[in-house]
């Protein structure tokens, strides 16, 4: 019988050990302990300094707020063995020349107050502390006012001697105005991290990108940056270039060439934007973003989502813009601190800035393609070609030439010519009875029977974690294809008014749509966006909130008669609880949703969604009616969106009888039917669905729903092929 395992009974059980650990020997617990100084300086030097350019980074914008009108930049070895950056700005006092490299000094900031307010790059005094801990950090700076320059040398945030035995003070030198910052042997002390960069080459790209960032939009300030060694610059530009020749030079005549220039601004949203960006000419694989906010370069992936979307609609499908965007918004209104290298930063009201500025990016574009001269030639049967070449200046950019040249002009297929102008006659105008000839445009949207006044209400930001929630469900429920095919639709004509059926191309393709299903969308997502910030429908007199309950509750008992008496209700009890529901929460109503309704029971005004449409006031009863039973009031998330959802579902177009026929007579129908179904017809043509082009996100409960392809041309085109 073999003998019994031994078992140390007396090692706790979980006790981390090491293999060659004396089983014997207890450890008590690990006590905490404050991290040494230095390690603490070096993890916080690996967030903010993640790679030379990063280093090189703080130090352009140092340079900058220095008022510095000239940069040179000297980099080797992809700036891990030397980083140097001279400038001709105020320079350093020699008095601020022993704090310069310790953490948090700075002259930008005094409060953390002051972070609302910020209008420089720097502010936190982190940069030049971090490169100390990690690299050998030498400063030469003059003022104004010195004699001579002098020269810093740092290790770890303190003074250093130049030489061992030699004193730590900085030494008088010969110098001209401005300060020179040289970063050597960077990472020297953390090899782990050195040894991550995979290629000099690789870094030198990535600071020739900041570079020309920032030498393209400081105007006034000459960069140059070169290799250490070389004579030439890789990036040179003058002090005195416009912004379209810094382009030019940094990024190539090709582009330089196809700028168009845009601004925007709104009040409401205290902000101004200026850029240029390519025209339809150009287009590459990926997309060149220059992101200023305040000056700063940040990167934002919605700001470059927006613009490509937008201009999907002028590209080839591939295809993708060059775009410099500066925006600068209210300080107050931008936290500059979430980020440990300043590379993000956060602003209210980013999706209304966002929409702002790209639809006036969108409105240039057109501009600019609605300008163009097409020249033409036609010809005769019979008659002789043109013996001159006609000017190549074409969207197509192909040339229309004589018979008696030899390349002949490449013939477009058939199944790729697509009806892309939304100007163009539609079905709807087909179908009219007594429609004039072919080449008549379809008539333009009369304004509806509303006077519209602009209110002096103040902008509110919404900050309620819900409301964020909801709209984040809204993007993740997001399908990019079908937003693409409504952000670029053309509108075909409305196939079906009872079902509320319309027809768009997208592409080659054409779709059926179920207009109500995605105006409820919509509506909803409007909702969202402006929560807390809706116009108001307001009514003159006011109307008599019971009255209008009391309709409503009346026809839902005539039309959907009870099938047992448990199931029966009095219309005076339900009007008198859902009235009451609403009164005593009209602060809330108002305050969120623009609906008004008076302490005596009178309804004031309702939330106006979209300019130019008015829901019909027949389905207010039952839309009042409904918010008794179908709001979740006692939960914040459940009650917005439900309430959401039922407004969304009021402004939804309602089902009216079709246009009669040819052999219909409209004698029947009454003439106020008929005045609401052509104010419909015109809405959802010039209003819903261009306002769906411009800012709807089609969901995934949209696809084979709310949106069915009902054609492909060139899937037609093979059919045809077979037959």
């Amino acid at each position: 019988m073999s003998e019994p395992m031994d078992v140390d009974l007396e090692v706790p059980r979980g006790t981390k050990r090491k293999a060659d650990d004396d089983l014997s020997i207890v450890t008590a617990p690990r006590r905490i302990k404050a991290l040494d100084p230095d390690v603490v300086n070096k993890i916080a030097a690996g967030e903010i300094i993640v790679a030379p350019v990063h280093a090189l980074k703080e130090l352009i914008e140092n340079a900058v707020d220095a008022g510095s009108t000239l940069l040179e930049i000297v980099v080797k070895e992809g700036g891990l063995k030397l980083l140097q950056i001279t400038d001709n700005g105020h320079g350093i006092n020699k008095e601020d020349l022993p704090i310069l490299c310790e953490r948090f000094t700075t002259s930008k900031l005094k409060a953390f107050e002051d972070l609302t307010s910020i209008g420089t790059y720097g502010f936190r005094g982190e940069a030049l502390a971090s490169i100390s801990h990690i690299a050998h950090l030498s400063v030469t700076t003059r003022t104004k006012d010195s004699n001579c320059a002098y020269r810093a040398h740092y290790d770890s945030g303190r003074l250093a001697p130049a030489k061992p035995g030699q004193s730590a003070d900085p030494k008088p030198i010969a110098g001209r105005q401005g300060t020179q910052i040289t970063v050597e042997d960077l990472f020297y002390n953390v090899p782990t991290r050195r040894r991550a960069f995979r290629s000099a080459s690789e870094e030198y790209n990535k600071i020739l990108d900041v570079v020309g960032r920032y030498a393209v939009h400081c105007d006034g300030v000459a960069f140059s940056c070169k290799k250490h060694g070389e004579a030439s610059a890789t990036i040179s530009t003058q002090s005195t270039s416009s912004t379209v020749d810094r382009i030019r030079q940094i990024h190539g005549s090709s582009v330089a060439n196809e700028l168009i220039e845009f601004e925007s601004a709104d009040e409401r949203w205290g902000f101004k934007a200026h850029g240029w960006t390519t025209n339809a000419n150009y287009h590459v694989k990926k997309t060149t973003l220059l992101l200023f906010i305040n000056s700063r370069s940040v990167e934002s992936s919605n700001i470059r989502k927006a613009i490509e979307q937008t201009y999907s609609t002028f590209l080839p499908k591939g295809g993708h813009p060059f775009t410099y965007l500066s925006l600068e918004i209210d300080p107050q209104r931008v936290d500059v601190n979430v980020h440990p290298t300043k590379r993000e930063v956060n602003f209210l009201n980013e999706d209304e800035i966002i929409e702002t500025v790209c639809n006036d990016i969108r409105t240039k574009l057109a501009n600019v393609d609605t300008s163009r001269t097409f020249m033409t030639q036609t010809l005769l049967p019979g008659a002789r070609g043109p013996t001159t070449t006609a000017s190549p200046d074409a969207a197509s950019g192909s040339k229309s030439r004589a018979p008696a040249v030899s390349t002949p002009k490449s013939k477009p297929y058939e199944n790729n010519l697509v009806r892309t102008d939304a100007k163009l006659r539609t079905i709807t105008s087909m179908l009219l009875p007594g429609a004039g000839s072919n080449n008549e445009q379809p008539t333009e949207p009369r304004p509806e029977d509303v006077e519209y006044e602009d209110s002096d209400r103040e902008l509110v930001p919404c900050r309620l974690l819900t409301i964020k929630e909801l709209r984040a469900e809204v993007r993740d429920a997001m399908h990019n294809e079908l937003t693409e095919i409504f952000a670029g639709h053309t509108f075909v004509g409305i196939v079906d008014e009872r079902r509320r059926l319309a027809a768009i191309q997208g592409g080659v393709k054409l779709f059926l749509v179920d207009y109500g299903m995605v105006s409820n969308e919509y509506f909803y997502q409007v909702g969202l966006t402006h929560f807390g910030n809706f116009g108001a429908i307001r009514f003159d007199p006011p109307l008599n909130l019971k009255e209008l309950l009391a309709l409503a509750a009346e026809q839902e008992k005539a039309t959907n008669p009870p099938a047992t008496e448990e199931d029966d209700f009095s219309i005076e009890e339900v009007v008198e609880l859902v009235s009451t529901q609403l009164i005593e929460r009209r602060e809330m109503l108002l305050e969120y949703f623009s609906l008004e309704i008076s302490e005596e029971g009178d309804l004031i005004s309702i939330p106006l969604l979209l300019k130019g449409y008015t829901p019909s006031l027949a389905k207010l009863p039952r839309f009042l009616l409904r918010l008794g039973p179908h709001v979740n009031w006692t939960e914040e998330k459940e009650c917005f969106a439900t309430f959401l959802r039922e407004l969304a579902s009021f402004y939804v177009p309602e089902q009216l009888p079709p246009t009669p026929g040819p052999e219909d007579s409209e004698e029947g129908l009454d003439e106020e039917i008929k005045s609401r179904r052509d104010k419909i017809r015109r809405v959802v043509e010039h209003v819903m669905f261009p306002a769906f082009r411009a800012r709807l996100i089609a969901t995934k409960s949209l696809v084979n729903r709310g949106v069915l392809e009902v054609a492909n041309l060139k899937g037609l085109y093979r059919v045809f092929e077979r037959c």
